[in-house]
């Protein structure tokens, strides 16, 4: 059988079954990833800054490295449960996030080793960059989803990450490093937990309707 090219419509329908399918790939059950990634990282943080406000204690910060563990068992997961059909766009969204994960455990290891090596602690800076990579994520996956609402909020989470980047950088502010562990739950409910809950809903109505 003959190759033939697509015309102009026939080629924006296909592109709109690719997006619609990735969208329909995104999802965990009735959640999706990002209500997955969202409210695990965001129940962390909170259990985080509580230990450490009741006990002053910079050592429950190493409890972040469980986002490691859990990527584990998601990567895992989903070698055991592909999707039955994967689009060129669920093919480019994995190679964005999969590029961010490893910038995070980069920074990570790097940080980590500038800290051992100098006795200084630097890996509190591992949290405003975590959060540029979230955010730059997210709003690279609305736009091959075409989802304004996963766009735009990462834009408060970069105002929260360039307040800490700032703080580091000033001499004549001290930063209490307790309350950023609750700065980035908040963060992370505003452009993952909410934005989820967003698709959720859009799903729910698509399903509703067929």
């Amino acid at each position: 059988m003959e190759d033939r090219a697509l015309n102009e419509k026939e080629s924006l329908a296909l592109i709109s079954r690719m997006i619609q399918s990735s969208k329909q790939n995104m999802e965990v059950g009735r959640g999706n990833k990002l209500l997955l990634w969202g409210y695990t990282t965001t129940i962390l943080a909170l259990i985080i800054f509580a230990l450490e406000l009741a006990t002053s204690w910079d050592v429950w910060s190493f409890g972040w490295l469980l986002l490691f563990v859990f990527w584990g068992f998601i990567s895992y997961v989903k070698k055991k449960e592909k999707p039955q059909v994967i689009t060129y766009t669920d093919k480019a969204i994995n190679q964005v996030w999969r590029v961010l994960g490893y910038m995070f455990v980069l920074t990570v290891v790097v940080f980590f080793t500038l800290t051992y090596l100098f006795q200084t602690s630097l890996t509190i800076i591992c949290m405003p960059l975590s959060l540029l990579y979230i955010g730059i994520g997210v709003s690279i996956t609305g736009i091959i989803l075409q989802e304004r609402c996963m766009i735009y909020p990462p834009l408060l989470a970069f105002t929260i990450a360039f307040y800490m980047l700032g703080v580091l950088g000033s001499p004549n502010i001290t930063p209490n490093w307790i309350w950023w562990n609750l700065y980035f739950g908040i963060a992370i409910i505003v452009m993952q937990v909410i934005p989820g809950h967003i698709l959720n809903r859009k799903a729910k109505k698509v399903c509703s309707k067929n």
